[in-house]
């Protein structure tokens, strides 16, 4: 494995060139970090079409899912946030091409219409050109599940589906997302939230910060042992394609995030 110490020591949205490096990037794709030998490190969820990030404490797993949900945006999409923490993302709150939802019961309606609209997506039969793509963005995702497992049990009749319909709705959208351009950012280990392992093995891009050897081992079955975290702010490992690139992530404040976007929607960039 290439070792860390080429890695920059910190990556910012206000370093020179790097907003027309974002501008570079198809609309399908947005930047992780820089790897250890310079290049982009980036998702294309045109090919991979969810990303799993998990984080020990003080990992930015947070701040990770804001700098992928903000590229997504800029670049036109649309994003239903998750959040109930009620604080995490409140940069995307006002923003007009985001849901922000934060108590449970509004999570799991916004689930259950994403459904909906995932079927009414899926019914156009490809004829997406004109149609935002939509990222589902959870942080604490497992800990989320659970309260919508919870929440489902408070009203659930004898004849309704065992399985919280929220949740349902999200493992579609694991499954099939692709094809309605509906992608997922899941902040989590998704072993322990509800999710079907068929669902949990959609994530084709996973993002590791600080996190255990027996973490690293279930959600990197790559060779070798499992890399020493670091302390250092942004520090990751991006798993993709069976290989672990370690990776010097980009770092966006709620202020930037939302200032950037809000110039994007003014058409200020």
């Amino acid at each position: 494995m290439t070792t860390t110490t080429a890695l920059p020591k910190l990556l910012r949205l206000t370093d020179p060139g790097l907003r027309e490096q974002l501008q570079a990037l198809p609309a399908s794709a947005a930047l992780i970090g820089i790897g250890t030998d310079g290049r982009a490190i980036a998702v294309d969820i045109d090919a991979a079409p969810h990303i799993l990030v998990c984080s020990g404490a003080g990992g930015g797993s947070t701040t990770i899912l804001r700098t992928l949900t903000a590229q997504f945006l800029h670049q036109g999409a649309h994003a239903l946030v998750l959040d109930t923490t009620r604080i995490s993302h409140l940069w995307a709150k006002d923003l007009p091409t985001v849901t922000h939802r934060g108590n449970v019961a509004g999570i799991h309606d916004a689930l259950v219409g994403l459904a909906s609209e995932f079927q009414r997506r899926i019914d156009l039969d490809g004829d997406l050109d004109d149609v935002p793509r939509l990222m589902v963005v959870i942080d604490r995702a497992d800990a989320t599940l659970r309260q919508l497992a919870r929440y489902w049990e408070t009203f659930r009749q004898e004849d309704d589906p065992k399985k919280s319909p929220a949740v349902a709705a999200l493992e579609d959208v694991l499954h099939e997302g692709r094809a309605a351009r509906i992608h997922v950012i899941y902040d989590g280990l998704a072993v322990a939230g509800g999710l079907d392992p068929g669902a949990r093995e959609q994530f084709s891009t996973v993002i590791l910060a600080r996190v255990s050897t027996g973490i690293w081992q279930r959600l990197a079955p790559i060779d070798g042992p499992a890399p020493k975290s670091s302390a250092h702010p942004g520090r990751v490992h991006v798993v993709k394609d069976g290989d672990a690139h370690p990776t010097q992530a980009l770092l966006m404040t709620d202020a930037e995030a939302a200032d950037w976007l809000t110039a994007t929607a003014a058409g200020e960039i």
